[in-house]
């Protein structure tokens, strides 16, 4: 449901329920309902209009952190480079987690923390493949360690479909090569850039590292 709307049924459903409590507390309620069915039908509608909204809520896995409009539209959430790079490793991390809700992953949440296990981030696409993060906010490109080390955990500890690594300052080009060897997806500054800037996730990152 657009904005616009959602604000005129709020003010009429609204309207109508103060006029009904006033109507029941001096006690002519059925006559003033009597008189005014089309208040009445307003309140349904609203009322009708609020559930629908709510099931396709839950239908969609939720709130999560990206808000979701009713009739399948997103709202657009882009983030600049320098805001990353203003952000603690843990708004990184939430920011990442809120593009994936703006891309309609499913339960996209943050998970990071201690014991994590290199998991910052989970979520899930519509064909119920989940996707680990691990978002590297570092001021140095990633190095091969750190890839290897997510290697060991996202599939076996995490059962990641699509392990996913994302570094604000880029790779190396160990790391580069080795995430090549074994299928993980990295995102250095440019393909950052783009998911950051509006595009799908599934876009920015070559189809060839999602089969």
């Amino acid at each position: 449901m657009k904005p616009g709307v959602k604000a005129v049924v709020g003010l009429i459903v609204g309207m109508t329920v103060a006029r009904l409590l006033w109507r029941w507390v001096t006690g002519s309620a059925l006559p003033w309902i009597g008189e005014h069915p089309w208040w009445i039908g307003f309140a349904c509608l609203g009322v009708v209009l609020l559930a629908a909204t709510l099931v396709d809520r839950v239908g969609r896995g939720g709130y999560g952190y990206g808000e979701q409009e009713a009739d399948g539209e997103l709202y657009s959430l882009t983030y600049r480079m320098r805001d990353f790079a203003a952000m603690t490793p843990t708004a990184f991390e939430q920011a990442c987690a809120e593009l994936l809700a703006r891309d309609g992953f499913l339960q996209a949440r943050r998970v990071g923390g201690a014991g994590d296990l290199g998991a910052d981030v989970v979520a899930w696409d519509d064909q119920g493949r989940k996707l680990v993060l691990q978002c590297k906010r570092y001021a140095r490109p990633v190095g091969s360690k750190e890839v290897q080390t997510f290697n060991g955990t996202a599939r076996p500890e995490h059962g990641a479909h699509h392990p996913i690594m994302i570094g604000l300052s880029g790779f190396t080009r160990p790391a580069t090569d080795f995430g090549a060897r074994h299928g993980i997806v990295l995102l250095g500054r440019p393909e950052l850039k783009r998911w950051a800037h509006g595009a799908h996730l599934y876009d920015v990152i070559e189809a060839g590292a999602l089969e």
